[in-house]
């Protein structure tokens, strides 16, 4: 574990120990202001909760850098609040609850290729890929001449229950990837 030397070094992607618990920076904006000294204004997600907390870290802020361990796995099924995932080297079954996942139970499909992520050697979240496929399960039909003001879209629920917005021409079966990051449409799979 290393301490941050610098404000800048809090960037987008970072896990960072804060509040005993780790967090993985998900935005970060450096803001220097003429009166005031610069802060690195953050929001960050919680590993262990799954929760989003906003912070500006200042000048004297130093928090340690953490590295979390990481173990291939697979999405198995969902058993009540619980989620199985076997380990692809020990092809042990793991369970993690809903509170662990946080928002990540969205983009879980059968046979997705996960990591296990590890800290201080225990399991406190996964990371899913930057883009998943899912089918399409609910959405209206798109209506002719929609599109006369230029990008429509409409909401589509997706086989797990996550709703995105669409264009228009994607219907019912059809696949699309989306972004687990922001959790958005990102394109149609053909």
């Amino acid at each position: 574990m290393s301490t941050v030397s610098s404000l800048k070094e809090i960037k987008k992607g970072v896990v960072i120990l804060f509040k005993n618990e780790p967090h993985k920076v998900v935005e970060s904006e450096f803001l220097r202001m003429q009166a005031t000294k610069p802060v690195m204004k953050t929001k960050m997600c919680n590993l262990v909760t799954g929760s989003i907390n906003a912070h500006n870290f200042s000048h004297g802020d130093k928090p340690d850098l953490i590295s979390l361990s990481k173990k291939s796995a697979n999405y198995l099924y969902q058993e009540g609040k619980n989620y199985v995932f076997m380990d692809n080297d020990s092809y042990e079954q793991i369970s993690l609850s809903q509170e662990n996942l946080g928002d990540k139970i969205n983009f879980l499909s059968e046979n997705l290729s996960v990591n296990l992520l590890f800290w201080d050697d225990k399991i406190i979240s996964i990371e899913t890929p930057p883009k998943v496929e899912l089918e399409v399960t609910e959405t209206e039909p798109g209506v002719r001449g929609d599109t006369a003001q230029g990008s429509v879209t409409k909401p589509a629920t997706l086989e797990t229950g996550h709703v995105v917005q669409v264009p228009i021409f994607v219907k019912v079966g059809d696949k699309v990837r989306v972004n687990t990051e922001t959790g958005e449409y990102s394109e149609r799979v053909t």
